[in-house]
């Protein structure tokens, strides 16, 4: 006798879940959310300073380090999503460092003089090694932005998983930072 009840309640249960289901995707295929979006736009990277470091280099060939990049907006309220983009240089040519592969892409919104950071993460190359890279320089790409903004890379060769084209190194999703 009692199974009938509690077969009534889930059932009821569950259509009233569904309802609110219903509503909420009906809220977001009606473009509610584009107030939001359009209060907020990407951020430029000539009213970005960037700071590299202080790193945690890697010592000796086969260490990992890991270079921090703190980003502070100097423009209005702007919105920071995905990953940055990396290159790192040497004289004859850029390798781009891609996404770390578990990190799950971050909207992070930057309010005037805010901060956001990411961090690329390498494993240190042998000098002079065919599959390292001896990078001299970074480059610096906002997602959405044309433009870049060029550092110097003074962390050692970086180690190439097959070569230099191939690096094995990444770089991680903005995280905000501050208060």
């Amino acid at each position: 006798m009692r199974a009938l009840p509690i077969a009534v309640v889930t059932a009821a249960a569950a259509l009233m879940l569904t309802a609110c289901d219903s509503g909420g995707a009906d809220k977001k295929d009606s473009g509610g959310s584009t107030a939001t979006s359009a209060s907020s736009t990407v951020c430029a990277i000539d009213r970005i300073d960037f700071e590299v470091g202080p790193a945690n280099t890697a010592p000796a060939a086969g260490d990992t380090g890991n270079v921090p990049v703190t980003l502070t907006n100097h423009g209005d309220k702007c919105t920071l999503e995905g990953f940055p983009g990396i290159e790192v240089h040497d004289s004859a040519r850029g390798t781009e460092v891609f996404a770390d592969k578990s990190a799950k892409p971050q909207k992070v919104t930057l309010a005037k003089d805010g901060t956001a950071s990411f961090t690329i993460t390498y494993v240190r190359g042998a000098a002079g090694d065919a599959k390292s890279l001896a990078a001299t320089s970074l480059k610096i790409s906002l997602p959405g932005a044309k433009d870049a903004q060029r550092f110097k890379w003074s962390y050692g060769p970086l180690a190439g998983k097959t070569g230099p084209d191939d690096l094995n190194a990444s770089v991680s999703t903005f995280q905000a930072a501050g208060d």
